[in-house]
């Protein structure tokens, strides 16, 4: 464990006019306090208090976050008191000791209603001070740096937790090099065999390549100093699970990936940036589209950077991003560099965000929001973006997280515009409403009376704003029908029970599962949003038990009229959890396709025999075949190992083709039985971490689809 005076010493480092003696008292006083409590490794307790007040010194933060590191579990766990803390150490520790504990209290990974809730109290905190959560992000850190002491389950849980909340928030405040060590941590527990897998790649790599990163960062600052460029250069691989998600988001095998290596420039100027980055091009060649500057353009977090990729020594791409020390210092510390100190003051960083007006633009499009499911899509969506700037006609800049469309840009300015759009623009071209915008673009959105919002924006939208707008516009438009509906199936729910949907009865329910009325209740009910077995529990859980039953395949669709039977298009073998759109087959019932089937093109000029339908909500079976193809090794028992992989991840195999043989490789075909997309998600997922997979993709073949030709 640290000892006091060594911590006061990493302190001093960056504050030498730090309150020693305060921070003294505030050791003494938690060592105290936790006296006789340990954990799980059999350490003092007082260690881990004293680990997250070090970590935090690494941000170069001030005296009251230190105390508060050192304060942060003794409300909760010990004898102490608020007003205790208060009279000791003040009031604006007192409060931000309160904060982390109310923090610690929130269970932000249990049910999708109560975890809505707590994330508006974690806005709430946050809103108050931020340097409560950089305590609690900073405790995360400590207990994943020592979660093997933990029962397994609960290091699952905590991990998880960590991978979707912890690390995104650390990102979403700019906080990079915590948000790397975060998701690593997680994903040594979450996924051990595709970390391992990753390492050993890495190190097969650098035997073929020798060290990569000392010869490209020696070549770097050679070619600076050669054109008098002062700086400073720096190389590293990524981290495994930065390199995971880029498989995953590019559907890429490891040895397809590029630009796994990474390289900082850190300038002395502004000026200095700009020049670099010519001289890095002129040097190497120069990726196209895989520059971004964040120098003119910076990121609401504060972070400054050009980003640009090259391609360095032997074809291999790496990435560069260049900076002055000042950026960098934002880059690495996020909002936190506002409380960040130098020599003994608070450090003028040009760069660092004022945290009230960053907090005020986060929560502020979450205040509207009119139900936990959307509030949380917005929260998830906003954590995970990165942002693309276009502009107005006029000239104004607005910000849109990566990938978002004209129809994202639209909302973005007014929902009244968002709502009317027809159609945009991009640089004078017309262009489609799904189009992604990229840096620098010109959007004109082009309105007309009487529009109003289609249900396939949903799948055009990206952002939380827009998403919540359509919603809202959809829910109005259908709510009668949707109460309609909702009532009639409520009305079959409640007698299969034996019991009756009065008026009473939906009251209670709606109560229960907290929303504003009955109406409510009967519209989510009417659009699917809600299921039956869940209306029937709220009132009458012993009558109903708490779980989801298996929906009939033969109900599996909702939208076909009474009688109708439906089958998938072998196309595109639609699985639910996807955009579903059916086409009516006079005596063959309905052909049920994906909405991005490429098939569907062939039915344009024929809109009366297309169908609005979607999955039914629940559990259902394992009964959807769904095509992959893979290219595997060929060596001994690696089909084998695919076969029980597919196994482990409750898929059975219903069907096997080899497609090509070759003396190293084996292409082959296998048709899948699977529950849903999620489940395809995770098969996909658990094959391409297999290091004898070198590729894996799901099959979709439009010379399967039926004829259009044929009569309805």
């Amino acid at each position: 464990m640290i000892a006091a005076e060594d911590l006061i010493a990493l302190v001093r480092n960056y504050n030498p006019k730090t309150n020693a003696d305060l921070i003294r008292a505030a050791y003494d006083y938690g060592r105290d306090m936790h006296e006789g409590q340990f954990r799980h490794s059999g350490e003092p307790y007082f260690t881990h208090p004293v680990a997250v007040a070090a970590i935090l010194t690494e941000q170069q933060l001030d005296d009251a976050t230190i105390i508060t590191a050192l304060l942060h579990d003794t409300i909760e766990d010990t004898k102490s008191t608020y007003s205790e803390i208060s009279s000791r150490f003040g009031e604006e520790v007192a409060m931000l000791v309160d904060g982390v504990t109310k923090l610690t209290n929130l269970q932000l990974s249990s049910t999708e209603t109560k975890q809505a809730e707590n994330f508006r109290k974690l806005f709430m905190a946050m809103s108050k001070d931020l340097r409560v959560i950089l305590v609690k992000l900073a405790d995360r850190l400590h207990n994943m740096r020592t979660i093997k002491a933990m029962r397994p389950d609960k290091q699952i849980q905590k991990s998880r937790e960590t991978m979707d909340i912890y690390a995104p928030l650390a990102g979403r405040m700019g906080m990079q090099s915590m948000r790397e060590e975060l998701e690593d941590l997680a994903f040594r527990v979450l996924n051990p065999e595709a970390r391992a897998s990753i390492i050993r790649r890495f190190i097969t790599l650098q035997k073929e390549t020798g060290d990569v990163i000392h010869r490209i960062t020696s070549d770097m600052r050679a070619e600076l100093e050669n054109n008098q460029i002062e700086a400073e250069v720096f190389g590293r691989a990524k981290k495994p699970y930065s390199i995971w998600r880029k498989m995953q988001e590019k559907g890429l095998s490891f040895s397809r990936l590029s630009d796994i290596y990474g390289f900082r420039v850190i300038t002395r100027n502004e000026m200095d940036c700009y020049r670099a980055l010519g001289v890095i091009h002129q040097r190497w060649k120069s990726v196209p589209g895989r520059f971004k500057d964040y120098v003119s353009q910076p990121k609401s977090n504060g972070y400054r950077s050009i980003h640009t990729t090259v391609s360095g020594r032997d074809g291999k791409r790496v990435e560069v991003q260049i900076r002055t020390r000042q950026m960098h210092e934002v880059a690495e510390t996020g909002v936190a560099a506002h409380w960040s100190y130098r020599d003994g003051v608070r450090a003028q960083n040009p760069f660092a965000v004022d945290p009230a007006r960053w907090i005020a633009s986060l929560t502020e499009q979450f205040n509207h929001e009119e139900d936990h499911d959307e509030f949380m899509e917005a929260v998830k969506l906003e954590m995970y973006s990165d942002q693309v700037f276009c502009f107005t006609p006029k000239g104004d800049v607005v910000k849109l997280p990566r990938g978002a469309t004209p129809l994202d840009f639209a909302y973005a300015i007014h929902t009244r515009i968002g709502s009317a759009c027809v159609g945009a623009k991009v640089d004078g071209l017309r262009v489609p409403l799904w189009t992604r915008l990229k840096n620098g673009q010109s959007v004109e959105i082009i309105t007309a009376e009487g529009q109003a919002p289609q249900m396939t924006w949903l799948d055009i939208a990206t952002t939380g704003k827009a998403k919540t707008a359509i919603r809202r516009s959809l829910r109005e438009l259908d709510r009668e029908r949707f109460i309609r509906l909702g009532r009639e199936l409520a009305r079959s729910a409640f007698d299969h029970v034996g019991k009756k949907a009065s008026d009473k009865a939906l009251e209670k329910a709606a109560r229960t599962l907290r929303l504003e009325s009955k109406e409510v209740l009967l519209a989510r009910l009417g659009s699917a949003e809600l299921t039956a077995h869940e209306v029937v529990h709220a009132v009458y859980p012993d009558l109903v038990p708490d779980e989801t039953e298996e929906i009939d395949r033969k109900r599996a669709v909702i939208g076909l009229d009474h009688g109708q039977s439906f089958d998938r298009a072998p196309c595109c073998q639609p699985l639910p959890g996807e955009r579903i759109v059916g086409i009516t087959w006079r005596g063959k019932g309905v052909e049920v396709h994906a909405i991005d089937c490429a098939a569907l093109a062939a039915y344009e000029d024929q809109p009366s025999r297309w169908m609005d339908l979607h999955w039914a909500s629940g559990n259902h079976p394992r009964a959807y075949d769904v095509s992959i193809e893979l290219t595997i090794g060929n060596d001994a028992g690696v089909l084998g190992r695919i076969c029980t992989l597919i196994g482990e991840q409750k898929a059975n195999i219903s069907n096997l083709q080899f497609i090509d043989r070759k003396p190293d490789f084996f292409r082959l075909q296998m048709d899948v039985e699977l529950r849903d997309a999620e489940h395809l998600h995770s098969v996909i997922s658990a094959l391409e971490a297999e290091s004898d997979v070198a590729a894996v993709h799901r099959l979709r073949d439009p010379a399967l689809a039926t004829s259009p030709k044929v009569a309805e």
